[in-house]
């Protein structure tokens, strides 16, 4: 089977939040779903078990879904989704809040936001799925949720290495050594009319505004 099939299912950009060792973190996920219409609701979560979200969530159970809007910049999904919480504080510079249980909500274009506690969890071969009844949320939600297929067609992103969506990239015959990738969103620069050594220095990232010095040759 071709597994590129599988990106007919629907998928998602969601923030989740975390209490972290040191302090509050949050990871990006594409696979959150509603299971029962119970009361209180319950709620799917598939998180890779090398993420650091993913221990965090076993030594404690309780995690936010802030649902991103197509509004969300490529910078925010950059951080959150590319770099891991255990080194580094994922979210020094993104607005967020922290509730009394100690899990952040990012508030960077959020739509809405959900307080969830495990109540179960099943292991597949590299992700957990995370049972989870929602506790709290907001009273509306505002903007339009970002798909993961907005996320790919029109922002250009990329899949971090842990995420089921992941799909490693052909290699192109790059002669003219002129494919450049941005270290924050991963958007490729690959323009064969204008070189990127031939960008003014002032020049950004069009999905992240990442500076120049940002980008790396692939």
């Amino acid at each position: 089977m071709n597994r590129d099939i599988l990106g007919n299912l629907s998928y998602g950009i969601y923030a989740i939040g975390v209490k972290g060792e040191h302090g509050p973190s949050a990871c990006i996920a594409s696979t959150v779903c509603q299971v029962t219409n119970a009361s209180p609701p319950v709620v799917a979560l598939s998180l890779s078990r090398q993420n650091y979200s993913h221990e965090c969530l076993e030594r404690y159970p309780l995690f936010t879904v802030s649902v991103l809007s197509e509004d969300t910049s490529g910078a925010v999904i950059g951080a959150l989704g590319f770099t891991s919480g255990r080194h580094a504080s994922k979210l020094e510079n993104i607005r967020y809040k922290v509730l009394q249980e100690g899990v952040p909500v990012v508030k960077e274009n959020a739509c809405c936001w959900f307080l969830c506690k495990v109540t179960g969890s099943v292991k597949a071969e590299t992700h957990t799925v995370f049972f989870a009844q929602i506790l709290a949320g907001s009273d509306k939600s505002t903007g339009k949720p970002m798909t993961y297929a907005y996320y790919r067609d029109v922002i250009r992103g990329l899949a971090p290495k842990n995420s089921p969506l992941y799909r490693p990239q052909p290699q192109k015959s790059d002669t003219d050594g002129n494919h450049y990738l941005c270290t924050v969103c991963k958007f490729e620069y690959n323009d064969r009319d204008v070189p990127f050594e031939d960008l003014p220095e002032r020049w950004s990232c069009p999905v992240c505004k990442a500076p120049k010095s940002a980008f790396v040759r692939k």
